[in-house]
């Protein structure tokens, strides 16, 4: 019990920490002058992740929460499975140094599913890939290709009507 009480009172005599941090008010911040400098957000047109996964209901079940996580940020989502499934085969022989006739094959196989989104903000972009790429299930790749608009040159002119 007596132990109790010295580690009880050792806590509340901790020292009181003062900060230097003003607070800055409505007035204070109105009658600065505020530069904008702010880089103007990239835009994408689409942004598409190609999966590839050795397990169908794996990238499946991916494939939905990706197109679902797009959904939840108002953007527009799809899935599809374009490719065929790639099926590799090896065969080895079961010895190492002899019996030429026992051999064993082994195969492996690869599903591909693509999600695209369409019409995003840089920052809505790199949120969402984040979020996707942190969720990525073991045994799936991704990969993302992401097409940017940007403005024409200004050594570019549209054509002159005549």
């Amino acid at each position: 019990m007596n132990i109790l009480k010295t580690t009880a009172s050792r806590f509340l005599r901790l020292p009181n920490i003062t900060s230097n941090f003003k607070y800055a008010t409505a007035v204070e911040t109105a009658s600065k002058p505020q530069e904008v400098n702010e880089p103007i957000d990239k835009l994408y047109k689409t942004i598409e992740l190609e999966l590839r996964g050795n397990d169908s209901a794996v990238l499946n079940s991916f494939a939905k929460f990706a197109t679902t996580a797009g959904k939840h940020l108002d953007v527009q989502s799809k899935s599809w499975n374009m490719r065929k499934p790639v099926h590799e085969k090896f065969t080895v022989l079961k010895s190492v140094h002899i019996y030429k006739k026992h051999r064993v094959q082994y195969e492996f196989r690869t599903y591909f599913t693509f999600v695209q989104y369409k019409h995003l903000t840089g920052s809505t972009a790199d949120t969402l890939l984040e979020y996707v790429e942190r969720n990525i299930p073991e045994g799936v790749a991704l990969k993302a290709t992401k097409v940017e608009l940007q403005l024409l040159p200004d050594h570019l002119e549209p054509p002159k009507a005549e």
